[in-house]
């Protein structure tokens, strides 16, 4: 009796450890907040995500700065290249066929899982098995993310456990001096 008691015991403990892990997902109007590291300025950033036609469009909004960044359908399947433009430029700026922005590509991810290590921007990103590393969390939820660490600089990367589309939560130790951190996502109500 005591084995049955302290085995259903466990196994409450470990679901309830299971079900504390978060996947953020992107539907149309899904509202992603970040707290941005520039420079050694520190400023909050919004993208509200519109998916259609395979592409995939962010809104940001940033310091009055509003743009339209978006994602060609072969970026979104087989990019290799991260943009950290800032959408000042432009109000609607169409990314190369290689360029993602603030996620990686399903093929990336998919040599992740099966390789432990992606390439992009011409830097191999090798996963960290680590399980202590400094995780990411959202209202005490902790976000289910592979953590990937650069092969020829200290830049780190948690990528959200997502095939479809697989956001970056969290970036550090950036040599270009941008480095973020999912801190709120809003799922729009229909």
């Amino acid at each position: 009796m005591k084995n049955i008691i302290a085995a259903f015991l466990f196994l409450t403990f470990y679901q309830t450890g299971i079900s504390q892990n978060y996947i953020p997902t992107i539907k149309n109007n899904t509202a992603l907040h970040y707290i941005c590291k520039l420079h050694g300025q520190t400023r909050t950033l919004s993208l509200t995500t519109e998916p259609a036609d395979n592409k995939l469009t962010f809104k940001l909004e940033t310091r009055g700065v509003k743009s339209s960044i978006v994602m060609l359908p072969e970026a979104v399947k087989n990019g290799n290249a991260l943009s950290f433009n800032q959408g000042e430029y432009a109000p609607v700026l169409n990314l190369k066929p290689t360029e993602t922005f603030f996620m990686i590509s399903q093929s990336a991810y998919q040599d992740l899982l099966k390789n432990n290590s992606f390439v992009y921007n011409n830097t191999t990103y090798v996963l960290d098995k680590n399980e202590d590393k400094n995780s990411v969390s959202i209202d005490g939820k902790l976000i289910d993310a592979l953590h990937v660490i650069a092969q020829i600089d200290e830049t780190e990367m948690w990528i959200v456990k997502n095939s479809e589309y697989p956001l970056i939560c969290k970036i550090t130790n950036n040599p270009l001096g941008i480095n973020f951190t999912l801190v709120k996502v809003v799922d729009a109500v229909n």
